[in-house]
């Protein structure tokens, strides 16, 4: 990247309330490492803009019209996957939550989370982090530890891995960063990001979040232990 312009994270707003999508473009708009390139009203205007504007981000509403944010979440995920979807809404019931992160989201946060933790998962998300706001990440990772769900399959992938490699999995499982996992393994940052890549290639997983639901379905880490990445 040669200019600021090119560094700064694209986003797309959507939205189904005019005063929602005034107030975060007005929030945003001074954000330099942020550039808000569209807004949409529905979710199928969300994907029709996401094919237009090729966002980096996509923020989320969930409840509209015409086509739920779920299913537009689904749609982008499915038909562009380098633009990643942030859920910010104001539901934080399980069924919700869930349908959200099983159809795509990279992360799902609620209309009340501040400013600055706002603006700080948009550039996580951009990073190929998922962050999930605190009130509704135990939802997830419950449901995940309580589903019928065979662990075999999992346990067998999770053979695959060395000692090193389960406890940098186990650490990711339960919240932590990659430097607050070198920090605690007493190891480079860098060699943690390597650890965690070759985690993804052997677990045949994409992110961390995928990676952690295999992880606590295996029974290497617990549900109640995990903090939020934000």
């Amino acid at each position: 990247m040669t200019n600021q312009s090119q560094e700064k994270i694209r986003l797309l707003i959507c939205d189904d309330q005019a005063i929602v999508c005034e107030g975060l473009r007005a929030m945003l708009a001074p954000v330099s490492q942020i550039e808000i390139v569209g807004v949409a009203n529905s979710g199928l205007e969300a994907i029709e803009q996401t094919r237009k504007l090729k966002p980096d981000i996509v923020l989320m509403d969930l409840k509209m019209p015409k086509m739920n944010g779920v299913q537009a979440t689904k749609a982008i995920h499915e038909q562009f996957p380098d633009s990643r979807v942030l859920v910010l809404t104001t539901y934080d019931a399980d069924e919700w939550v869930l349908d959200a992160i099983r159809n795509g989201a990279a992360g799902y946060l609620l209309k009340d989370t501040p400013q600055e933790e706002l603006v700080k998962a948009i550039v996580n998300t951009a990073k190929g982090w998922n962050p999930i706001d605190p009130q509704v990440a135990g939802k997830i990772l419950d449901q995940v530890a309580h589903q019928d769900a065979p662990i075999v399959p999992d346990q067998k992938l999770i053979s695959q891995l060395s000692e090193r490699e389960r406890e940098v999995l186990q650490l990711l499982a339960n919240g932590l960063s990659n430097s607050e996992i070198a920090q605690r393994l007493f190891l480079s940052e860098g060699t943690v990001k390597n650890y965690v890549s070759v985690i993804f290639s052997k677990l045949n997983v994409t992110d961390r979040t995928q990676a952690a639901i295999l992880a606590i379905r295996a029974r290497l880490a617990h549900s109640g232990e995990s903090k939020s990445s934000t």
